[in-house]
């Protein structure tokens, strides 16, 4: 049986190679050949470490938002101020490079797969939860240190979020209106709308 440091690598390179062939079949044509292929592992390695496609598929959603948030950690933990970690936000969720364009194909696939799936409902309700409060976090921050103007924290927070998703499936679906350079723009320009001393 191989040490636990191998099967957790064994499961995480599974989990990327899963998420990988989302962003490219779409969520309801990926078949377990399909992962183990990209994994290079076969078929029953798969199995051992999932017991089912959809658990399989499932926590790759979750590894997906996991591993947004660990290539992010260094916005929050860096002592810029929250306006600073705003706009860098925003930077790091363009989707302008392959791994975070495959990274929001995940979630687009996941948005739409839980239109019929309380499953899937209540992990994108967790999941997005979770990054929704990083955002509402740094917002409120801004509020307190003086440097945002806001009545209500999450409103802001909704409207920024609300932005990034709206304007990255545009992307997404090769839009000739918005290109990450212009979604980066525009969201920027609702960052100075709430800074105290810019003009809205």
């Amino acid at each position: 049986m191989p040490r636990p440091s191998v099967e957790a690598e064994r499961r995480e390179q599974i989990l990327q190679a899963t998420c990988e062939a989302i962003a490219e079949l779409g969520f309801r044509d990926v078949r377990i050949s399909d992962v183990s292929r990209r994994a290079g592992v076969s078929n029953g390695t798969v199995h051992y470490y999932f017991d089912s496609k959809d658990a399989l598929l499932h926590a790759a959603f979750q590894f997906n938002f996991e591993n947004s948030l660990d290539r992010r950690a260094w916005i929050m933990e860096k002592s810029d101020g929250p306006l600073v970690r705003l706009h860098r936000l925003v930077e790091s969720y363009l989707p302008a490079g392959p791994e975070t364009v495959t990274a929001w194909r995940v979630w687009v696939e996941l948005w739409a797969s839980a239109l019929g799936d309380a499953e899937l409902q209540k992990l994108n309700d967790n999941v997005y939860g979770e990054w929704r409060a990083v955002v509402y976090d740094t917002v409120e921050a801004g509020i307190d240190q003086g440097v945002l103007r806001a009545e209500d924290p999450g409103v802001a927070t909704d409207m920024l979020l609300g932005l990034l998703d709206g304007l990255a499936i545009q992307v997404l679906t090769g839009s000739a209106h918005m290109t990450p350079t212009r979604m980066r723009a525009i969201c920027d320009q609702f960052i100075d709308a709430i800074t105290v001393g810019r003009a809205v």
